[in-house]
């Protein structure tokens, strides 16, 4: 049993790294992107690359994924962001599905279909990886380094005149922001965040193959973000949570595993409409809500009696 909750620890936290990577992009940067799966992918077949022909230093192969994928996430911003909104969505996909093609075709780097088997454990400063508790542990480690890293920027000049370019970009280019700099940058950055997801999951599962990197993946990311709630340091941990965790809580239900699949993308469906409805911000939207009046009580508590109780 507990070599299974590591497992499923190790999984969530692949997903929050990657849903907190993609909302610097969505929730700060107000960039819609449908490809994250490809910087997940790009991060997880140079680790596996480094790790079979060079070392099994976690380190390295993780420095090497950062930095590959941030270019790969620098070249695909700089021609289209120039495009706005529903324009780079469609980009995106496109991008994304150009991606899929290369993860298949290129047979010499990526191993085609039958992928990249026999991915050494991970070390870590001497600490040779083992079991999924060892895992468990490093991702822990990673999700709190990425995590730190968002958090900094957010609350940086950088992240805030991210926010001032999503919520006005007009008055953004006015105090003399450059929007396509702030958003090649977010983009970049993201990027190579998600790398580190990707240098867990082909160190953790040691193979890698296409199947893991589609389209479908990068729009269930882009749900953690939505459903948790996008532009909040908690949203896309909320939803990771519950994108990740949920669908293990229903294989323990009388359901037939033929029907599992389909339960949960009804779910997932149902899920999104209602938070569009209710809660267009997320899940991490109905604290923000709780508070203010929390805040009031104890600003009316802090300020004593009024006039008239006394």
């Amino acid at each position: 049993m507990s070599a299974y909750l590591a497992n499923m620890m190790v999984l969530l936290g692949i997903a929050v790294i990657l849903a907190s990577s993609l909302n610097l992009m969505v929730g700060y940067a107000g960039i819609f992107s449908v490809a994250h799966a490809v910087f997940y992918g790009v991060g997880a077949y140079t680790a596996a690359k480094v790790a079979l022909g060079y070392t099994d230093s976690f380190l390295l192969a993780t420095a090497a994924a950062m930095l590959v994928s941030g270019a790969v996430s620098f070249i695909l911003a700089v021609p289209v962001l120039r495009v706005r909104e529903e324009y780079f969505v469609v980009a995106s996909i496109g991008f994304q599905i150009v991606a899929s093609t290369v993860f298949v075709s290129w047979g010499a780097v990526t191993g085609g279909m039958g992928g990249l088997a026999g991915i050494p454990p991970a070390r870590l400063l001497g600490w040779q990886l083992g079991s999924p508790v060892d895992y468990m542990l490093l991702t822990g480690l990673c999700v709190v380094a990425v995590l730190a890293i968002i958090a900094l920027l957010v609350h940086s000049p950088f992240g805030r005149a991210l926010k001032a370019f999503r919520d006005d970009e007009v008055a953004a280019v006015a105090l003399g922001k450059d929007p396509l700099v702030l958003r090649v940058t977010a983009t970049t950055i993201s990027g190579a965040l998600a790398a580190v997801a990707g240098s867990l999951y082909a160190f953790y599962i040691s193979f890698v193959n296409p199947e893991s990197f589609t389209l479908d993946y990068s729009v269930l990311v882009l749900a953690m973000v939505i459903i948790g709630g996008a532009g909040s340091l908690s949203g896309p941990i909320i939803g990771a949570v519950f994108i990740t965790v949920f669908p293990a809580l229903l294989t323990f239900l009388a359901i037939p595993s033929q029907y599992i699949g389909p339960v949960q993308q009804l779910i997932y469906g149902i899920a999104i409409v209602l938070l569009m409805v209710f809660w267009p911000s997320g899940i991490a939207s109905v604290w923000r809500l709780l508070l203010p009046a929390r805040g009031r009580a104890s600003t009316t508590r802090a300020a004593g009696p009024s006039a008239g109780e006394r």
